[in-house]
């Protein structure tokens, strides 16, 4: 496309005069009204290519900054998917432990019911042994206070002091 035309270039524009031309001052007065209604689109159109430009660049702001959410939605939603499985890891690993830690707890509370168990059957194999001795014993006693060999051994208690 050509180049517009200024209002200068048109006010300044001027026509060789031939032998039967136009009348003067109409063509000035016409060329005059057409100056001003051309300045006039004229500056409506550097305005208009003004805000054409302005809003090129507010239109290229924004794709950029549409560009940049873009990757920081992509960036949050990579971050948010990697929390998460790391929080999956990290809940297993807590887990595993945990099972882990139960299951040692529950080898020494069976080590110790085990150890409880023989350390009762220990003391009653005691106490029965101890029951059977004391029983013999007291046997032997009774047998021995029923047979009266036990008077004959014993030598009569005197008293000191002259009885």
């Amino acid at each position: 496309m050509d180049e517009l035309l200024t209002p200068v270039e048109i006010d300044k524009k001027e026509f060789n005069k031939g032998f039967r031309g136009y009348v003067e001052q109409e063509v000035d007065e016409f060329v005059e009204k057409i100056k001003g209604y051309y300045e006039r689109l004229y500056k409506e159109n550097m305005e208009k290519e003004e805000q054409i430009s302005n809003l090129n660049e507010r239109l290229e702001h924004y794709k950029v900054l549409e560009e940049t959410l873009r990757e920081t939605l992509v960036v949050a939603q990579q971050t948010a998917e990697d929390v998460i499985k790391n929080a999956e890891k990290e809940k297993e690993l807590i887990l595993k432990e945990a099972e882990d830690e139960a299951k040692k707890i529950l080898q020494v509370a069976n080590l110790n019911v085990v150890q409880v168990k023989n350390e009762y059957e220990q003391a009653k194999k005691e106490y029965n042994i101890f029951k059977t001795r004391f029983t013999t014993f007291l046997n032997a006693q009774l047998e021995m206070i029923d047979s009266g060999e036990w008077v004959q051994d014993a030598e009569p208690i005197k008293k000191e002091g002259g009885d």
